[in-house]
């Protein structure tokens, strides 16, 4: 028991310390300390607000390291920190040949200064990680989905929403591209149970990705258009760029228009409505 109290003093004092700012939320309301509310990291780690005080209570025993992933993300643990909240958990932190999803703080700067553009996060395995309010605002929150619901690759086979539309030779290109990206990391991370029951189910749900699965088709990313339906603001067509941290797995993904274009008028205003215009909660495939 002495563990679980030393698991919630550590999360009480992460989340002290993290200023709404620095992960995003507005500041504003009256406020009895600088750092995070129970609810707001609940949010952002996508968990109940109940089971964060029952782990700051020392009353849930047991977190996943799932949870514990979530939790380091939302608090933005560095990589020290993240370790010793695994130990805490009497967990092991991932280790060789298991997906980590453990953000490097140049990446994290990255997000928080490139504010004009939307951008997201995903691992080797196309989990989403993190994102930006202005990918929010054009996407949809994707605060309250778990799961798959946040896998990019499950989401396009399964055919859960999107804002986005594809032409068949997008949709080509944009399949080879993720089918290869899950082929290399089974090779790259072959102790990662979650990596081999996500391609399980896919082969298992979608035949359009078994046979791509079968064929062994290769593709890369390249710089392609998207195009995106907003409910308030209308379509837009954006380049999109995927870029690979260095010394990382990790993918992010980065949406552009033209200087001048119609495009870049309307991701202008949907800047400045931000997360209040959302009426939906969708992600992109």
């Amino acid at each position: 028991m002495s563990g679980s109290r030393e698991l919630g003093r550590a999360l009480r004092g992460w989340r002290d310390r993290t200023a709404p700012a620095a992960v995003g939320l507005p500041a504003g309301g009256v406020r009895r300390a600088a750092g995070l509310r129970r609810e707001e990291l609940a949010q952002l780690a996508g968990l109940s607000v109940d089971y964060v005080v029952r782990l700051e209570q020392g009353r849930a025993t047991s977190p996943s390291p799932q949870v514990l992933s979530a939790l380091a993300r939302a608090l933005r643990l560095s990589a020290a920190e993240r370790a010793h909240l695994y130990l805490l958990a009497g967990q092991a932190a991932p280790g060789p040949g298991q997906l980590s999803a453990h953000i490097p703080p140049g990446v994290r700067r990255l997000l928080d200064q490139l504010d004009g553009a939307p951008l997201s996060v995903h691992d080797a395995a196309w989990n989403l990680t993190l994102w930006n309010p202005l990918w929010a605002a054009l996407f949809g929150d994707a605060s309250a989905q778990r799961g798959r619901e946040r896998n990019i690759v499950w989401r396009h086979f399964a055919g859960l929403p999107s804002r986005v539309s594809h032409s068949p030779e997008q949709e080509a290109r944009f399949e080879a591209a993720v089918v290869a990206d899950l082929r290399a990391a089974s090779a790259r991370y072959p102790a990662d149970a979650g990596l081999r029951s996500l391609i399980k189910d896919l082969r298992d749900n979608s035949t359009a990705f078994a046979r791509l699965w079968d064929t062994g088709i290769v593709g890369v990313h390249e710089t392609d258009t998207k195009t995106i339906h907003h409910p308030d603001v209308g379509t837009l067509t954006l380049d999109c760029d995927v870029l690979v941290a260095p010394g990382s797995d990790l993918r992010i993904v980065v949406y552009t228009a033209p200087p001048g274009s119609d495009a870049s008028a309307r991701l202008a205003l949907l800047n400045v409505i931000g997360t209040q215009a959302m009426t939906e909660n969708s992600a992109p495939a």
